[in-house]
């Protein structure tokens, strides 16, 4: 797990090393254990390393095999790295590491861009190809490890951070107006592959983009999941997808325990990250750390889950580490939160995961969370309802947007407004293609494709590798999507949802964790804003870089300052954080 960054030049003229050296020093947090950059003619690579896997310099990147005349930065982890590296030894390579980012090269060469197909675990990688001067972009199916891009004139950069680009500077900072129009109506979801920014874009999810040398390119989708029922799967009982679905989960576990440094778990208490334990401590493993945290009570709202997850640290024997944040350090530590951000995110979590990695981070660098389970198997509130559904793309907005473009209207300035419903117009067409068989697949197919990649799986990157720490999550192993996704849906919402993963998890951890109402990280200062927090957020959005930038209503936003608890979105999130966000956003990136 590390950053990268890197340049490309198909106008003749040689990288810029000193910017990409400035883009790399950006991404220090991300690997504090070592790093390095390589200039070679019209390519410039830069990498930032957290050692997980090969400790010694021998894995250090940029990795050059001059044999293969092939150099490449590598942010990630290759699960199955030891089966690859046997194949590739049989068809007569030789290694010089011991480490998953060799294999990547070597499996390049050996299978072209369609190595990613191989690869079980989470990855972005820039590969320069010398023998043809080509540059090879590439991104895991969930989008689990990001990689961001800038293109002007002869020239394209990337990096594992939008911060990282602006530091190599010469950036289009503009608002995109029609990721604007889908910050503000899906959710804060900005689909690849926008950003917020107009000079910066993003790879989206199971990518392959290849650059040649006279900067034409192509990309292409190498992966998707079929909503769909199989011949061959008409006589599973409910018993028989249990079954199958612990098994792969099992297996999902098992991938990643891989590593030279311990693996630990971040423990919510909810069935999900509950479940992770149980399997781990079935795989023998031994002193295995945990850590949960809590936020202060408001408005009557509880700020913490200790009870479940104290319950699954005793049943289990794990070295469990409880956190717990008074308000004060929370108001103290949302510039940082903030900062962290490669996009801006307005969920509650992202101050809860920030904090959790924090202190996690001082004693492992490894984790595995329970992020996914929801999407893939369907825990969300607003998949019933979609069962009978004869309308699926309203009946998704109805339940999961924040605002129609109506009522954005009477929110954004009208100079802000886009010329079309651009969230909805998205979300239509991705829920109307072809492979998804009812309205309920549709939801999730496009919840675990898209809601999940620029949502919960960024939010968990961009909070841990804040702070150096590797976040594996074993619900987005993709043969396990893939079995989830042959699932009747009925077996997924059936006990408030996630039934068929519940009824695997009966079979590990105590019934306590699985008939309560769900949880998550509650943060309820965020949500019912008052006193400091509503001073904080009135500064931003009246400050002269907000009065002048002018995205929003001036009534609108009086209305949100007089009574912040009354306007609460579908979702039960805040529409004055959600402004204030973006707005603080912008500002900390001195946008």
């Amino acid at each position: 797990m590390c950053g990268f960054a890197g340049e490309f030049r198909f106008d003749g003229q040689f990288a810029d090393a000193e910017a990409v050296a400035r883009m790399t020093e950006r991404l220090s947090p991300r690997g504090p254990d070592g790093s390095g950059v390589m200039a070679q003619g019209p390519v410039a690579l830069g990498h930032r390393r957290l050692k997980i896997i090969d400790l010694s310099e021998k894995a250090a990147q940029p990795m050059a095999d001059p044999g293969l005349e092939l150099s490449i930065v590598f942010n990630g982890c290759i699960y199955n790295y030891p089966e690859l590296r046997k194949e590739l030894e049989a068809k007569g390579y030789s290694f010089f590491s011991h480490g998953d980012t060799e294999v990547i090269l070597k499996a390049y060469h050996a299978w072209g861009a369609d190595c990613v197909k191989r690869f079980h675990g989470m990855f972005a990688f820039a590969i320069h190809d010398r023998r043809d001067g080509s540059v090879t972009l590439a991104r895991d199916r969930f989008g689990i490890k990001p990689l961001y891009l800038a293109e002007k004139g002869k020239r394209i950069r990337f990096a594992s951070t939008l911060q990282a680009l602006l530091a190599g500077g010469d950036v289009d900072t503009g608002i995109d107006r029609a990721a604007l129009a889908c910050f503000m109506s899906f959710h804060a979801v900005v689909p690849a592959p926008r950003t917020i920014l107009s000079g910066v874009r993003k790879l989206p999810p199971a990518t392959v983009r290849r650059i040649e040398a006279d900067g034409s390119s192509s990309e292409h989708r190498y992966w998707n999941a079929s909503y769909t029922r199989r011949e061959e799967d008409k006589g599973l009982s409910a018993d028989d997808w249990r079954d199958r679905v612990l098994e792969a989960l099992r297996l999902a576990v098992r991938r990643r325990m891989v590593s030279d440094v311990p693996v630990g778990v971040l423990l919510s208490g909810g069935v999900d990250s509950s479940l992770i334990v149980g399997l781990l401590a079935e795989e023998g493993q031994k002193d295995l750390m945990t850590f949960s945290i809590g936020f202060e009570e408001a408005n009557g709202e509880k700020g913490d889950e200790f009870v479940y997850s104290d319950l699954i640290a005793e049943r289990f024997g794990t070295d469990h580490h409880k956190i717990f944040v008074p308000s004060a350090d929370l108001m103290t530590s949302l510039p940082d939160t903030i900062a962290a951000q490669s996009e801006p995110m307005v969920s509650y979590d992202n101050i809860g995961f920030f904090l959790l990695s924090r202190e996690v981070s001082k004693h492992i660098k490894v984790v595995q969370s329970g992020q996914g389970a929801d999407e893939v198997f369907g825990g969300y509130h607003w998949y019933p309802p979609l069962a009978g559904s004869n309308d699926v793309v309203a009946d998704y907005a109805r339940v999961f947007f924040d605002r129609s473009r109506e009522t954005m209207g009477r929110h954004l300035s009208p100079e802000w407004m886009a010329d079309k419903d651009e969230a909805l117009d998205f979300v239509a067409a991705h829920l109307m293609q072809g492979g998804a068989e009812t309205p309920v697949d549709r939801a999730l197919r496009l919840d675990a494709e898209i809601m999940l990649v620029d949502d919960p799986v960024k939010r968990v990157d961009n909070m841990t590798m804040a702070w150096g720490l590797e976040a594996r999550v074993p619900f987005l192993d993709h043969e396990l999507v893939e079995l989830a996704a042959r699932i009747p849906p009925e077996l997924k919402l059936a006990q408030g949802g996630k039934g068929v993963l519940k009824e695997a998890a009966r079979k590990v951890v105590p019934h306590e964790v699985i008939d309560r109402k769900k949880g998550y990280f509650p943060v309820p200062q965020l949500k019912y804003i008052q006193g400091p927090y509503l001073d904080m957020v009135r500064d931003a959005l009246t400050s002269a870089p907000a009065r002048e930038r002018g995205l929003f209503q001036r009534d609108y936003l009086d209305s949100l300052f007089t009574d912040p608890t009354a306007h609460i979105t579908p979702l039960q999130g805040s529409e004055l954080w959600q402004v204030a966000l973006l707005e603080l956003w912008l500002q900390t990136n001195d946008i």
